[in-house]
Parts: C-alpha cells; sequence; structure tokens
C-alpha cells in the first residue's frame, strides 16, 4: 500500500481494530474523566489539528463546565505511514500563559508531536499541560510524554479512522481499523 493506493482498497486490506459503538464508548469515559478532573478549571482545550478533529468533535459536547477552545497544527506524517521531522503550522498562542491546557490528539504514538507541543505550551507560559488522546499505540519503547486521558489502546500497526488517515484517506471512518 501506499499513498497512490486506491481509497477503497485500503478498507478490504484492513480490519478492524474498534468498533464505532467502541469508541463512542470510550469517549464518554474520557468525557467522565476529564469532567471529574478539570469542571473547576475553565481550562483552554486545544485540539491538534487535523488528525483530532475527530475525536473533538466528539468529545467536547460531553464537557459540561465552562471551557475555552483553539487548535495547534505540528505534524511529522505528512500523509505518510512514518514519522518525519516536526513541521509547526500553527504553535500554541499567547492565550495559554497561566491556564490549564488541555491537549486532544487522535494518537499516542512514539509521543515525540505531543512532546513538542507541551514544551511548546509549557514555554508560552501554561500553568499546567494535561493530554487526552483517543488511542494509545502499544510500543516496546519509552515515550517521552505519557497522556493523563486514554480512550483505547492499538496495537502497533498502522492504524486509520476516527481522526487518523491512512495516506490521508479515511479520516471520517467511525471505527479504527489497522492495515493489514
Amino acid at each position: 500500500m501506499n499513498k497512490d493506493s486506491n481509497p477503497d482498497d485500503l478498507i478490504s486490506d484492513s480490519e478492524l481494530i474498534y468498533s464505532s459503538e467502541e469508541v463512542n464508548e470510550a469517549i464518554n469515559k474520557i468525557a467522565e474523566q476529564i469532567t471529574s478532573e478539570l469542571s473547576d478549571k475553565v481550562p483552554l482545550v486545544m485540539c491538534v489539528m487535523g488528525g483530532a478533529v475527530f475525536f473533538s468533535g466528539q468529545l467536547l459536547p460531553k464537557l459540561n463546565f465552562p471551557l475555552e477552545f483553539d487548535y495547534v497544527q505540528a505534524s511529522r506524517y505528512h500523509n505518510q505511514t512514518q514519522g518525519m521531522e516536526l513541521i509547526w503550522k500553527v504553535e500554541p498562542r499567547e492565550n495559554v500563559k497561566g491556564r490549564t491546557v488541555l491537549l486532544l490528539d487522535d494518537i499516542l504514538d512514539e509521543g515525540h508531536t505531543l512532546a513538542a507541543i507541551k514544551s511548546k505550551c509549557l514555554a508560552r507560559g501554561a500553568a499546567n499541560v494535561i493530554i487526552a488522546v483517543l488511542v494509545e499505540k502499544d510500543l516496546e519503547i519509552s515515550k517521552p510524554i505519557k497522556a493523563d486521558f486514554v480512550g483505547l489502546k492499538v496495537p502497533n500497526r498502522y492504524v486509520f479512522g476516527c481522526g487518523m488517515d491512512a495516506f490521508g484517506w479515511w479520516r471520517n471512518l467511525p471505527s479504527i481499523r489497522a492495515l493489514k
């Protein structure tokens, strides 16, 4: 498989890891945990574009407390299946200063992108940075960062759906699949 593959072939060359029902249950659980921990903090919630759009869109309506919303955009994947150099498109702004920041991302893979975003938020004066991810990939390596809230664990395979893409395709799937 590569970026020139037929998007429909990606589905037939993959297997279901989590159904849409299992994803929804995980998001409900994370929402309860975040509400319990942050409902009195009026956090600045930051979506990591574009992968966390799905997760953010599903999670935000379940957070029944005041919050502010913003986004950052940094990527190491660039529609590929392997990480490369981190490229910033939108850095954290000055509105993080003195705030509890809740970073939302689709996946905690090797952790380099989230570690860089957290570091940049703290350097800009964030009081605290908390991380919630829809999925965390099981890797046998030490990661430079740990998520505070994790919805689901995925195997060490290339996964897509629920905001995660395969060669730029299928971020819109409501389930999570893995390439064979």
